[in-house]
C-alpha cells in the first residue's frame, strides 16, 4: 500500500546475511592467498640455492628501528586492525550511511554535505561491497603497518594509511566537524582520522629523519601548537562550553556526556558517565577551566621543548616535556572514559575516537627527542642513509654477469621471492589483503546503478512462477488497441498504477523507465506495460497526462493501458490487484507489484514493488532488480 514502507532496516536479515558471506568469501580469498604464498615461498627457497638468491639487506650492524617509530607503527597498526574489526559489526554494512555518516555532517555547511552525501553514494547503492571493502582495507593496512619494520615497504604502508584514512576523514567523519560549531578536543576534533594521517606521514618519513632529535621537537612543536588553540578554542566566550546549563538545557559538554551515557553499554559505565554528565551540568565552569589550563600548560610545554637549545634538551625533556607528557596522557584518559566513553561502544562505534591516537603521537615525539633512545644518531652523521647497508658482492666473472642478464623474467622473480624475509612476506599478504578490498569498493564507486539488494530487503525477493498469463485487451495512451497476445514473443514488464497517485505510482514508473536504460541493447525486446488503477480517474487523457509527467511520452516501448471499467476490474482479479478509493481527492490505494512475462505469454516471476522510502539508492535497486528479472527470462536456457 502506498507510503507503508519506511525504509531499510540497520539490521535486515537479507543484508545482514550477504554481508557476512561476503566477509566469509573474501577472508577464505585472503586466506588462500597465504597459503598460496607460503607454499611458493617454500618451493622457491627450496629449488633456489642460498648464493642464488637475490641478495637481501642484512640486519647486522644495520640500526635498530628507533622506538618512536615503533610505537607509531605498531601502535596504529592495531588501532587500524581494531577498526576494521569494528567495520564487521553486522549493523554497519546498511546503517553506515543513515546512521554514522549522515549525522556526522548534519551541523556542517552545505556544501561539506553535498561533498559527504557524494562520496556516500557508493555505500548508499552498494552496502555489501562497501562494507566488506572497508573491513578488509583496514584490517590490511594495520597487518602492513605491524609486519613491515622497515624499508621501502614499511614506508609505503604508511603512505597507504594516509590515503584510506583521508577518504574516511573526508567522507566518514566530514572533515572531522572542522567546519561544524562547536569545534573541541574534547569531542574528538579535528577527527580521529587526521591523527592516523600524521601518523602515515611520520612511517613514510626515510629513516634518516628519525636519528636526529629534529623530528622528535618538530612532532612536539606541531602537537604544542595544536592543543594550544584548542585552548584557545575551549576557552572562547559565547560557544557555552563554561556554562553547565545554558537557559534550563544543558551545555555542549553535559549534553556530549549524557548523549553518550544513553548509548547501550555496561550497567556500571554507564552510570560511571551519567556521574560526569551531573558534575558538567552542575560544575561546568570549573570542568572547563580544568581543560583549559591543561591544554594549554601542555601546549606551552611542547613548545618549549621545541625552542630550546641542544645543550639543554635533555634537561628540558626531563623537567617540562615528561610532566606534560603525563599530564596529556590523564587527559586524554578522563577524557576517553567521561566524555568519549571509549567511543566504539553503543551499536555502530567505528573506532575507538581521538585520544589514543593523540596519546601515541605524543608518546612518539617524545622518544623522538630523547638522545638515549636515538644511539645511532651519534655514531653516524645525520645526512648517512639509515637504509640496511647491501653487502657489496664479489664481482663476478665476465660470464657469471652475462648469464645473471639473460636470466629470464621468471628466474629473475623466482630468486627475489626466495629472498625474502618472513616479515616481507607477510607485508606482501598484508596488501594483498588492502587489494581484495579496494578492487570491491573501486568497482561500486564506478556502478552507478544501486545493488537489487535494497529493493529485496525491502519487499523480498522475486517469486518465481510459472503459467499462463490472464489474457486483457485494453487501450494505449495514443488510443490503439493492445493486447497480451499481441505482445507475444516479447517480454513483459507489468505493472497497475494510479495517474492521479501522488506518492508510489511515479516512483514505480521512474523505476520502469531506469530499468528500460539498464537494459540497453536488449529494450527493444521487452515491453514496459501499466495498468491503470484507478476506477474514477481512467480516460486515455489522463493516462496521458501521466506519461508527460513523468518523462514516458517519448519511450518507445512504454504503453499505459485502460479500458471500460468492467474491463479494468477484470484485469485486476486476474492479476489479484486489490484497488480501494482513499479519499474524495480519487486516489487509489492498490498493490505495488510487478510481473514478468516471457516471451510465449507466460508469468516467469512476480515482484512486490513497493518503493519503500524512495531515494536515489531504492530508486536505483528496484530498477536494476526489474532490469535482471527481465534479463533471466531474455536469457536462453
Amino acid at each position: 500500500m502506498p507510503g507503508m514502507q519506511s525504509g531499510i532496516s540497520d539490521t535486515s536479515p537479507l543484508i545482514v546475511a550477504a554481508f557476512k558471506a561476503a566477509l566469509l568469501h573474501q577472508g577464505l580469498i585472503i586466506l588462500a592467498v597465504l597459503a598460496l604464498l607460503g607454499l611458493g615461498w617454500v618451493a622457491a627457497r627450496e629449488f633456489v640455492p642460498a648464493g642464488a638468491r637475490w641478495p637481501r639487506p642484512s640486519l647486522r650492524g644495520a640500526a635498530p628501528e628507533p622506538a618512536a617509530r615503533r610505537v607509531l607503527r605498531i601502535g596504529f597498526g592495531i588501532v587500524w586492525v581494531f577498526d576494521g574489526l569494528l567495520q564487521a559489526q553486522p549493523a554497519m554494512a546498511a546503517g553506515l550511511p543513515s546512521q554514522v555518516i549522515q549525522p556526522g555532517a548534519t551541523t556542517s555547511p552545505a556544501w561539506v554535505q553535498h561533498v559527504v552525501n557524494w562520496g556516500a553514494t557508493a555505500w548508499s547503492f552498494h552496502p555489501v561491497q562497501a562494507g566488506a571493502a572497508a573491513v578488509w582495507i583496514q584490517v590490511g593496512i594495520g597487518a602492513w603497518l605491524i609486519a613491515a619494520p622497515s624499508g621501502w615497504t614499511s614506508r609505503l604502508a604508511g603512505l597507504v594509511s594516509v590515503g584510506w584514512g583521508l577518504v574516511v576523514w573526508v567522507f566518514g567523519e566530514a572533515f572531522g566537524g572542522i567546519f561544524a560549531p562547536g569545534l573541541s578536543f574534547l569531542f574528538g576534533a579535528p577527527g580521529a582520522v587526521l591523527y592516523y594521517c600524521a601518523a602515515g606521514l611520520l612511517i613514510a618519513l626515510p629513516d634518516v629523519r628519525w636519528r636526529s632529535a629534529l623530528l622528535g621537537r618538530q612532532v612536539l612543536a606541531g602537537l604544542g601548537l595544536f592543543l594550544a588553540g584548542m585552548a584557545v578554542m575551549q576557552a572562547w566566550p559565547g560557544r557555552g562550553f563554561w556554562q553547565g546549563t545554558v537557559h534550563g538545557h544543558q551545555g555542549p559538554l553535559a549534553s556530549m556526556v549524557s548523549a553518550m551515557a544513553a548509548t547501550p553499554q555496561p550497567r556500571a559505565l554507564s552510570a560511571l558517565v551519567r556521574g560526569f554528565a551531573s558534575i558538567a551540568s552542575s560544575d561546568g565552569f570549573a570542568i572547563n577551566l580544568i581543560a583549559v589550563v591543561a591544554l594549554a600548560l601542555i601546549g606551552a610545554a611542547f613548545l618549549t621543548c621545541a625552542g630550546a637549545p641542544a645543550t639543554r634538551l635533555p634537561a628540558v625533556r626531563a623537567l617540562i616535556v615528561r610532566p606534560a607528557l603525563i599530564l596529556l596522557l590523564t587527559v586524554c584518559l578522563a577524557d576517553w572514559v567521561f566524555i568519549e566513553d571509549f567511543g566504539f561502544l553503543g551499536g555502530l562505534g567505528t573506532d575507538p575516537n581521538s585520544m589514543i591516537p593523540v596519546a601515541l603521537l605524543a608518546v612518539a615525539g617524545y622518544l623522538a627527542v630523547a638522545p638515549d633512545l636515538a644511539p645511532a644518531a651519534a655514531a653516524a652523521p645525520e645526512t648517512a642513509s639509515a637504509e640496511p647497508a647491501i653487502p657489496e658482492p664479489a664481482t663476478p666473472e665476465p660470464a657469471a654477469v652475462q648469464a645473471a642478464t639473460v636470466q629470464p623474467p621468471p628466474v629473475r622473480l623466482a630468486r627475489r621471492f626466495a629472498g625474502l624475509g618472513l616479515r616481507a612476506l607477510l607485508a606482501l599478504w598484508a596488501a594483498v589483503i588492502v587489494a581484495v578490498g579496494t578492487g570491491p569498493l573501486a568497482l561500486a564507486q564506478a556502478s552507478s546503478t544501486a545493488s537489487p539488494i535494497l529493493a529485496q530487503a525491502i519487499d523480498g525477493s522475486a517469486a518465481p512462477l510459472n503459467f499462463r498469463a490472464p489474457a486483457f485487451a485494453l487501450t494505449d495512451q495514443d488510443g490503439h488497441q493492445v493486447s497480451l497476445a499481441s505482445l507475444r514473443g516479447k517480454v513483459v514488464l507489468l505493472t497497475f498504477l494510479d495517474p492521479v497517485c501522488t506518492s508510489d505510482c511515479p516512483l514505480i514508473a521512474q523505476e520502469f523507465r531506469d530499468a528500460d536504460q539498464l537494459l540497453g541493447a536488449s529494450a527493444h525486446r521487452v515491453v514496459l506495460v501499466a495498468i491503470v488503477a484507478n476506477p474514477l480517474y481512467r480516460s486515455v487523457a489522463y493516462t496521458q497526462a501521466f506519461d508527460r509527467q513523468e518523462g514516458l511520452a517519448g519511450v518507445p516501448n512504454w504503453l499505459y493501458l485502460t479500458g471500460s471499467l468492467a474491463q479494468l476490474q477484470q484485469a485486476w482479479r486476474n492479476y489479484d490487484v486489490a484497488a480501494q478509493i482513499l479519499a474524495p481527492g480519487g486516489m487509489i490505494a492498490h498493490s505495488d507489484v510487478a510481473y514478468v512475462i516471457d516471451q510465449a505469454g507466460h508469468t516467469r516471476s512476480e515482484l512486490d514493488f513497493d518503493p519503500g522510502p524512495g531515494t536515489s539508492s531504492t530508486q536505483s535497486s528496484f530498477a536494476a532488480e526489474l532490469a535482471a528479472a527481465a534479463q533471466q527470462v531474455l536469457r536462453p536456457a
